[in-house]
């Protein structure tokens, strides 16, 4: 299980559950939600690091984008 917080930037971080939000992650994180499974990505840096986390305004929109598209 892994607990799911985000922030005011909309900063998206993943923690196992039970542990606390890492001290070096300054910041005003609220919980989320609780989730059960999680892609092999986030279970590595999870592994690795302690925790997983990614900016979600960063992210590239997908469907219905007009741009390239003639009239």
């Amino acid at each position: 299980m892994y607990d799911v917080y985000v922030n005011d930037r909309n900063d998206l971080l993943v923690v196992p559950r039970d542990r606390s939000i890492p001290l070096d992650l300054n910041g005003s994180w609220r919980k989320k939600r609780a989730v059960r499974s999680v892609s092999a990505r986030i279970r590595k840096d999870v592994c690795e690091q302690g925790y997983h986390r990614r900016d979600l305004t960063a992210r590239p929109r997908l469907g219905n984008s007009s741009a390239g598209k003639p009239y």
